[in-house]
């Protein structure tokens, strides 16, 4: 059902946490599943994120789309982080199941709240 790399981002998550006096945060949720996301992002002066963590209360799919979207907008400038898509972040993973494809639009979305949380303190 779930690809190696799904249960590895599960088993050992990456960039699990919360960055103190972050520049940006956003939380998003899903109602239906319950699922909840929070990631905070430090920019550095050439605009790319240069720290990136993330709390996740939900299922497998949730914290393995979590993770990995940290990889992926790690160093990246903001506008590319805020390219990064779900089915980037669902092929980054080898795919999700059809009912887990919502976990990776909520990674997207928070990813894209704390960088629009960061531009709108600028």
């Amino acid at each position: 059902m779930y690809s190696d790399k799904v249960l590895d981002h599960f088993a050992n998550p990456r960039n699990v946490g919360v960055i103190e006096d972050a520049d940006g945060m956003g939380e998003v949720g899903n109602p239906t599943c319950g699922d909840l996301m929070k990631i905070t992002i430090n920019v550095a002066d050439d605009k790319t994120i240069s720290d990136i963590k993330f709390q996740t209360l939900g299922c497998g799919a949730a914290i393995a789309t979590s993770s990995v979207v940290t990889e992926m907008a790690m160093g990246l400038e903001l506008d590319d982080a805020l390219a990064i898509t779900k089915q980037q972040i669902a092929d980054e993973l080898g795919g999700l199941p059809p009912e887990k494809l919502h976990c990776s639009v909520l990674a997207a979305d928070g990813l894209a709240d704390a960088i629009k949380d960061y531009r709108s303190k600028g």
